[in-house]
């Protein structure tokens, strides 16, 4: 089994200047040394691309120097990582511009042989589907190791792995043997094995929860210092404020703000950015709406019954008449509108857990140690309990064990107070509807023929096109969505729609693995919204287990840290994340990025 485990503060220091040990991953960036010093390494002015004559990114400028870290932030379908394929010619789309250079080269004129000496070798890439990004059939060791050998540059892999925060054992391991988390860290780590001039991560800590993060962060950071450049994608703020030396925001193809990263983030101008920067649930409390509707351009009452979060056509204009390229111009004011007031759940403490684990172990088919050991919890009415630690803690163990999905080696669980995980499966089955699952990846719950009428009317468990209606608007989606399949919808929908599911067996208790981790920031912040007010309307008890401090400090009542399988601290949320007793506790909460 590897071991995926994070080293604790003390024996992470060399990491954070991006060395693992007496080997350092992090080379002297030759090629990049070699290049004009003043020359950018990116430099794309009028980037257009387009799908069938459909422009999706319109005119966008962007510059890259040496030693220097753009930040590309916005919303799924602003074309983000259509632009990051333009600049490796990867978008399968038609790509023009009046100049576009990339490490040197004119990349309007590269050929498909051209590009294939320049990516990996002198451009690594960062692709958001870790799995998908992988060679299903080989060792991710041999993965990483071949940028390298192609490029004729001597590598470490060992030292390189741990960089990353691997074990070098997991180099055997084919990536269906890895975790998410795992998967990412790998393909970081096949990134920089080259010693690349230029590093484009797209979403590259989205499966990471807060230590690993902040161990990935500081090693793209470090390569910047040590000379590279960087255009780092993310829907995350708060990293970006950590990585990055400027930031542009882009929204319908367009860039509509940019400048550095700490005047724009302070003081957004564009309507975009100041949405962006609301959704950031860490300084906000429980009980606040992160996003209310007439702060939202386009989200009030009646586009929230239209599915407020589907991308806008391409070529509508931007929100609000936001003009497109817009320069952010530091020391003009401009900040959020004020959050709405959200009355706090009313879940009274004390009474009768509706949800109890009581010294609960769990152990793996086959594992020689258990993955949770003697863990308690304990859940009511109206509240929101939260679950946190890093990959491979136990957390999604800890909450399947709760739904009775996977069995329990010693302790026990009680559902509304009686027995649950000793009852037989034909007998827990009366009751499951007293439980919902919601979980990270809702497409890949969903049978992928039916369409989302059908999907809730299998979850009814009757024809009731009226129930479904009902299902439909209280998570704010049109009726019509009832005939759409869920690939046509946009990720938070997709997940309006699993909580639609979850919310057809009139449940007592809701089970959230991670259930905004994917999402952009703004549409993660509805998610959060539309939780808390389903909690309010019918009371319902929440476990939420996330790897985010921000999305956990904002919606839990109480809090349940996991290090190792075993539950080390807990508590209220706001007493345990302020003064924490336990280090690891602390570690998690010094390594979340923050807009501030």
């Amino acid at each position: 089994m590897v071991d995926d485990r994070v080293p604790r503060a003390r024996d992470r220091g060399g990491w954070r200047g991006g060395h693992a040990g007496r080997a350092s991953p992090l080379r002297p960036l030759g090629r990049a040394r070699r290049c004009q010093v003043n020359a950018p390494i990116v430099h794309a002015r009028g980037l257009r691309v387009a799908f069938d004559g459909v422009e999706v990114v319109r005119g966008i400028d962007l510059s890259i120097a040496p030693g220097t870290c753009l930040a590309l932030v916005g919303e799924s379908g602003s074309g983000k990582s259509v632009t990051a394929r333009a600049l490796v010619g990867l978008t399968g789309g038609s790509v023009s511009a009046e100049e576009l250079r990339v490490v040197g080269a004119d990349a309007l004129s590269l050929s498909e042989r051209a590009w294939r000496s320049v990516r990996g070798r002198r451009v690594g890439t960062v692709l958001q589907d870790a799995l998908g990004s992988l060679d299903p059939l080989r060792p991710v060791g041999r993965e990483v190791a071949d940028a390298a050998r192609l490029a004729g540059v001597p590598l470490d892999l060992p030292a390189l792995l741990r960089s990353v925060g691997l074990d070098p054992a997991a180099a055997s391991r084919r990536p269906d043997e890895l975790s998410g988390g795992m998967r990412q860290r790998a393909l970081i780590a096949a990134a920089l094995a080259a010693d690349p001039e230029l590093v484009i991560a797209d979403e590259p800590t989205t499966a990471l929860d807060t230590t690993r993060q902040a161990v990935v962060l500081s090693l793209l950071r470090a390569r910047v210092e040590a000379g590279g450049a960087l255009l780092f994608i993310t829907h995350d703020l708060a990293a970006a404020r950590r990585v990055a030396d400027e930031v542009a925001i882009m929204d319908d193809g367009r860039i509509v703000e940019r400048g550095p990263v700490g005047s724009v983030l302070a003081a957004p101008m564009s309507a975009e950015g100041r949405r962006l920067v609301a959704s950031v649930p860490w300084e906000r409390p429980r009980g606040e709406r992160l996003l209310p509707d007439d702060a939202v351009p386009g989200v009030g009452a009646a586009a929230r019954l239209a599915g407020g979060d589907a991308e806008r056509p391409v070529g509508a204009a931007p929100a609000n008449g936001e003009p497109g390229g817009g320069e952010h111009r530091p020391g003009e004011a401009g900040h959020p509108a004020g959050p709405a007031a959200v009355v706090p759940s009313s879940g009274e403490a004390g009474g009768t857990p509706v949800l109890e684990l009581r010294e609960v172990t769990i152990r793996h088919r086959g594992a020689d140690a258990p993955t949770v050991v003697g863990a308690s919890l304990r859940l009511e009415r109206g509240r929101t309990l939260g679950l946190v630690g890093e990959s491979g803690s136990g957390k999604s163990t800890l909450l399947r064990a709760a739904a009775g999905l996977v069995p329990i080696e010693a302790g026990e669980v009680l559902l509304g107070g009686e027995a649950w995980s000793a009852l037989p499966e034909r007998r827990r089955r009366a009751r499951r509807r007293e439980q919902a699952m919601i979980v990270q990846d809702p497409l890949g719950s969903f049978e992928p023929r039916w369409s989302v009428g059908r999907i809730l009317t299998d979850a009814l468990g009757r024809r009731d096109a009226s129930a479904v209606r009902g299902l439909l608007e209280s998570v704010h989606l049109s009726a019509a969505v009832a005939d759409a399949h869920p690939r046509t919808l946009s990720g938070g929908q997709r997940q309006r729609v699993a909580i639609a599911r979850a919310l057809a067996v009139e449940p007592s208790v809701l089970l959230c693995d991670e259930p905004v981790s994917a999402l952009d920031a703004s549409v993660q912040a509805r998610v959060l919204d539309l939780l808390d007010e389903l909690q309010e309307e019918r009371g319902l008890a929440i476990l939420l287990v996330s790897h985010d401090l921000g999305v956990i400090r904002h919606a839990s009542d109480n809090l349940a840290v996991l290090d190792g399988g075993t539950i080390v601290e807990s508590g209220p949320t706001e007493a345990v994340l302020a003064a924490p007793r336990h280090p690891f506790t602390r570690e998690l909460i010094d390594a979340a990025p923050r807009l501030r």
